[in-house]
C-alpha cells in the first residue's frame, strides 16, 4: 500500500509539473506576443512622428538644401538670427511693426511673435497685440553688404471670436 501511495503521489508531482510547465511557457508565450505588439505600435508611432518631422522640415530653410545653396557664403543658423533680429527691430516702434500691414486697434500696437524661414526668400510670422492675432508672408531680401530689407506679400489677422 505505501508502494502505491508514493506512485500515486509521483503520478500526482509529474502531472503538476507538466501543467505548470505548460502554463508558464504558454504565460511567456502571451507575454512575447504582447510585447512584439506594443513594441509594433511604438515603432508605428515613430515612423508616424519621423514622417511628420520630415514634412514640417521641408518647407524650411533648415531643410531646402537647395535654398541653403543660394546663401553659401553665409553661415545659415547666423544668417536666420540676423534676418529674424533685423524683422524683430521693427517691434519697438511705436505703430508697432510696419511689416505687418494692420493699423494699431485701440492702445495695443501689432508686433511679431514668432516667425518661420521657409526658404532663402519667405518668412511666415505670427503677430498680435495681445487681443487679435494673425499670420504674414514676407518676403526677404539680404544685400552685398549685409543689410536686410523686407518686403509684405500677404497679412491675415482673424477675426475675433466671440464665444
Amino acid at each position: 500500500m505505501k508502494k502505491s501511495l508514493f506512485l500515486y503521489l509521483f503520478i500526482i508531482a509529474a502531472l503538476m509539473n507538466v501543467f505548470t510547465y505548460k502554463y508558464f511557457s504558454g504565460k511567456a508565450n502571451d507575454e512575447i506576443k504582447s510585447l512584439k505588439k506594443e513594441n509594433k505600435k511604438y515603432k508605428d508611432s515613430t515612423l508616424v512622428l519621423y514622417n511628420n518631422y520630415v514634412d514640417e522640415i521641408s518647407f524650411s530653410l533648415a531643410g531646402n538644401f537647395r535654398a541653403q545653396n543660394y546663401y553659401e557664403k553665409y553661415n545659415i543658423d547666423e544668417l536666420q538670427e540676423t534676418v529674424k533680429q533685423a524683422l524683430l527691430s521693427y517691434n519697438d516702434s511705436p505703430d508697432g511693426n510696419k511689416y505687418i500691414d494692420q493699423a494699431k486697434i485701440g492702445e495695443q500696437k501689432f508686433i511679431i511673435n514668432r516667425l518661420k524661414f521657409l526658404n532663402h526668400r519667405w518668412i511666415m510670422a505670427e503677430y498680435s497685440n495681445g487681443t487679435v492675432w494673425g499670420e504674414v508672408l514676407l518676403k526677404y531680401f539680404i544685400n552685398e553688404q549685409g543689410v536686410v530689407s523686407f518686403e509684405t506679400i500677404e497679412s491675415y489677422l482673424y477675426p475675433v471670436n466671440l464665444n
